[in-house]
């Protein structure tokens, strides 16, 4: 059999910018402490439980190393170790992690303070932590030798505020030179060999990733990523419930305009988009640009779901310092501050 051809996708550095260009551009990631990210789980320890839960300051390691560590103190196994998503290397972070309750005396967490990782708070806990068990994440930024005026600057956040931005994927989804993409395909053409389940994971999420980018980029330069359509599947905020809207009507539009309802895009699986009329045409004229890649998430049983198109920007603020733009603000679990700040300004990592 003769594969597919490897389908041409848009990149994360081009995909369509929702509120006019750049305001200008800088350096992110001078130092770790430029790009600072704190976990918000949503619910509080038990207080109890054959498990603690750790509150865990991270500078300039990935989450999988810092489980390991944890685990080879905690003399478990690092399959015994959970936390609730993954967090940049390049950066200092604050998220939980979940332990094993030790029988004896617990470790001595200060021992990790040499590899840049400090246990701030043990608390005890029912359940292991579960992946996706967050309710967002605190982000506090720094972009150096940034040079804005500050009514570009005010006047931008504020659309920003009102409009939120487009809920891309980040690059970070789609591996280094989007190499797992490349591999999904070669997945899908029978041609990848025997892949470990984790890492056919990857690959399978960054597929659907890229092609919900892809639709969100056409209904960006339509101008509609933000507004209901005749046939739109509506997420409410915050969850992912949705609902078809075959007639939008003042109200349904009302509650867009507030972000309680977003349009939503397809993570392709097995089955046919739930949309209607012109937006389901448009959602199978992007997936057709991806010969064998529906139909081999499919066969790989991944489901069909669906992702808001927008993405609301919480608590955002924005001011000129002495080294550049420092932002902050909070996203919702499953979304990348890159999508915010590229509507911003141009950076180099």
């Amino acid at each position: 059999m003769t594969q597919a051809p490897l389908p041409c996708w848009t990149t994360f550095a081009d995909l369509p910018l929702a509120h006019g260009e750049p305001l200008g551009c800088g350096r992110l990631r001078v130092e770790p402490a430029d790009f600072q990210v704190e976990e918000r789980l949503g619910f509080a320890p038990d207080g109890e439980g054959d498990h603690l839960l750790l509150w865990v300051r991270k500078t300039g390691a990935n989450t999988e190393w810092v489980a390991r560590r944890l685990a080879a103190l905690a003399g478990a196994s690092q399959s015994e170790i959970g936390y609730a998503g993954l967090k940049d290397r390049h950066a200092v972070t604050s998220q939980w992690f979940s332990v094993p309750r030790p029988r004896d005396e617990p470790p001595d967490w200060s021992a990790l303070s040499t590899d840049g990782i400090e246990v701030l708070e043990v608390h005890p806990h029912r359940r292991k932590l579960r992946r996706g068990a967050l309710a967002g994440n605190r982000f506090r930024l720094r972009i150096r030798d940034c040079a804005l005026t500050v009514p570009a600057l005010d006047a931008r956040l504020e659309a920003i505020r009102a409009r939120g931005v487009p809920n891309y994927f980040g690059e970070q989804r789609f591996g280094h030179a989007d190499g797992n993409l490349i591999r999904a395909h070669a997945l899908f053409g029978g041609t990848a060999g025997r892949v470990p389940r984790h890492q056919k994971g990857l690959w399978l999420s960054a597929a659907r990733s890229q092609m919900f980018n892809q639709l969100l980029a056409e209904r960006v330069r339509r101008e509609d990523w933000d507004r209901p359509q005749p046939g739109d599947c509506l997420q409410l905020d915050g969850t992912h419930s949705h609902f078809l809207a075959e007639v939008i009507d003042e109200a349904l539009t009302e509650r867009c305009e507030r972000m309680d309802l977003h349009p939503s895009g397809p993570l392709w699986g097995a089955g046919a988009p739930p949309t209607r009329a012109a937006i389901q045409r448009l959602e199978e004229e992007v997936a057709a640009d991806f010969p064998g890649w529906p139909e081999g998430l499919a066969a790989q049983r991944m489901d069909q779901e669906r992702r808001a198109l927008r993405l609301p920007v919480i608590d955002l603020t924005g001011r000129l310092v002495e080294e550049g733009l420092e932002l902050t603000f909070e996203l919702t679990a499953g979304s990348y501050a890159t999508a915010v700040l590229r509507e911003l300004v141009d950076w180099d990592a």
